[in-house]
């Protein structure tokens, strides 16, 4: 038996890949820039043995916090830094960010324990907002986290926010999965995406900023 699931872990393997940055713009105050997470593997651990997300740089932070509630004596990997002038046009900037993002989830994805953290599946295999993630992982909405899995087909959770749509707990429409981004254009001179400080609400937008008018 014990020869079986050596042989089992020899031949599982997970591959994860972080990359194509995307400006996501709903108006002219509500721009962000998201990346394509995508997951191949064979691992018993997921529900889905191939899928794409996008996720934005605030809610890596947010996974980094969930993480380290369950980390006891784990070391937690380093986020790439938060940079106030982060700019897409700034290839070194999104190369290095997307560089430190995929080395995050690596080395994340090579713990047992955090692999059975259900706000990591989530994270990587829904587009549930975080507020949706937070309360799905500890039961609180109709769909279970198998559910919010199994539905999501690189689109959008629609279907499940619909069914929900009746319940208390749901949360307010002004509340953005990333599904409800739509994708912006860079136009003339470079733009800068100033972020705020991390925080524990949901999904806060970054300023856009033209450097002529700025100060």
């Amino acid at each position: 038996m014990d020869s079986m699931f050596d042989s089992l872990a020899k031949t599982e393997f997970l591959s994860v890949f972080v990359g194509n940055p995307r400006l996501q713009k709903r108006d002219t105050w509500h721009t962000h820039v998201d990346y394509e997470i995508c997951i191949h593997t064979n691992s018993m651990c997921f529900r889905k043995k191939s899928s794409t997300v996008r996720r934005r740089y605030r809610e890596f932070v947010w996974l980094r916090r969930c993480l380290e509630q369950n980390a006891l004596i784990i070391k937690i990997p380093k986020l790439p830094p938060w940079n106030p002038f982060f700019s897409l046009r700034n290839a070194e900037q999104v190369r290095q960010r997307m560089k430190g993002l995929q080395e995050f989830l690596e080395i994340v994805l090579r713990s047992a324990l955090f692999l059975s953290d259900s706000r990591l599946h989530l994270f990587l295999q829904s587009d549930l907002s975080v507020n949706r993630m937070q309360r799905c992982a500890v039961g609180r909405t109709r769909y279970t986290v198998a559910e919010a899995i199994q539905r999501f087909d690189g689109g959008s959770v629609d279907a499940l926010v619909e069914k929900a749509s009746c319940d208390s707990d749901c949360e307010s429409s002004s509340s953005s999965g990333l599904g409800l981004s739509v994708d912006g254009s860079l136009h003339g001179s470079t733009l800068h995406f100033f972020e705020s400080p991390d925080r524990d609400t949901d999904l806060c937008t970054c300023d856009l900023v033209d450097p002529k008018t700025t100060p």
